[in-house]
């Protein structure tokens, strides 16, 4: 009876094994489109702009010479370079701040008018959904031009302003400008959801303490949403050394520089001088930053679990 006992028992191990191996490979045949559409979309790429930044292939050529660490003494040696890397880093400053606060403040003013708050959502969420182009053109033409836009209109009424994409001093700030109508609506919506899922009985039992609506949102609200805020701070910082297309559409890195970052240094190099080598290595270097902000991402989600 109990070698009956042990057989049946070794056969019901060999069968939970057979189960767990086949369950294996059925999640690993799951994984796998995914993994080679990766593999194909970004590991591929990756591999092969790393290989390029160290040679001074052209984009056309047959053949391939590999010169080092020369593309990066020759990017980090040149001005405009360092003007890139500061014009990316005010760029990150900003967007940490203006279209944060932004959102934020008006995620506040609408969690309590349920009935309003989806007209405004759908308004404030209307210039990121529509393409950057159309975006850039609205501010070209109606904002920003001196001829048919409202920089024209005041100059007209005797106020001399100029347009600010012609500046070198203003000219960053101008097409950050855009950049920040075009992307505060969209934390609205991150920040609002995120406001919503705030226990509602915290806030009653705040102000049967007597807390006013300040002691409110700086005790209950934001550590309610602290994890939210983190997550939109780290990725703002990666999407912020990774900006291109408003910079280029609106300056393409003009006037005399002033606008330049370091996409726009990097497609320079690619597309109107055809050095690819030194192309990839300011893609690099960009991506040198997104891997510290990916770092610290993975490192406060783990936090979080």
């Amino acid at each position: 009876m109990a070698v009956l006992v042990a057989r049946n028992e070794q056969v019901a191990e060999k069968r939970r094994k057979s189960v767990s191996k086949s369950g294996l490979l059925s999640h690993y045949l799951l994984l796998m489109p995914a993994f080679l559409l990766s593999a194909a979309i970004v590991l591929i790429p990756a591999i092969f702009t790393f290989v390029i930044a160290f040679t001074d292939w052209d984009g056309v050529a047959t053949t391939i010479n590999f010169v080092g660490t020369e593309n990066f003494r020759e990017i980090f040696a040149d001005g405009v370079f360092l003007t890139a890397l500061f014009n990316n880093v005010k760029w990150t400053i900003l967007f940490l701040t203006i279209p944060v606060a932004i959102g934020l403040m008006v995620a506040v003013l609408l969690l309590n008018r349920p009935r309003s708050r989806i007209v405004f959502q759908t308004l404030f969420l209307l210039p990121y959904v529509m393409a950057a182009a159309v975006n850039a053109i609205i501010w070209l033409n109606m904002i920003y031009s001196p001829i048919s836009g409202i920089v024209g209109v005041l100059n007209r009424a005797g106020i001399d302003i100029a347009n600010p994409l012609t500046d070198t001093s203003s000219a960053l700030y101008a097409v950050a400008a855009v950049d920040i109508w075009h992307y505060w609506g969209y934390l609205l919506i991150i920040y609002l959801a995120a406001l919503r899922q705030v226990p509602y009985e915290q806030v009653e039992a705040a102000r049967l303490d007597g807390a006013n609506s300040f002691h409110i949102f700086r005790y209950v609200y934001l550590p309610g949403i602290a994890s939210a805020l983190k997550m939109s701070l780290i990725m703002i910082v990666i999407f912020s050394f990774l900006t291109f297309d408003y910079v280029y559409l609106m300056t393409q890195g003009g006037p005399a520089n002033s606008t330049e970052i370091l996409a726009t240094y990097a497609y320079g190099f690619a597309f109107s001088t055809f050095q690819f080598g030194k192309a990839a290595a300011v893609g690099l270097i960009m991506s040198g930053f997104g891997l510290i902000a990916s770092i610290v991402y993975v490192r406060v989600t783990k936090r979080k679990d």
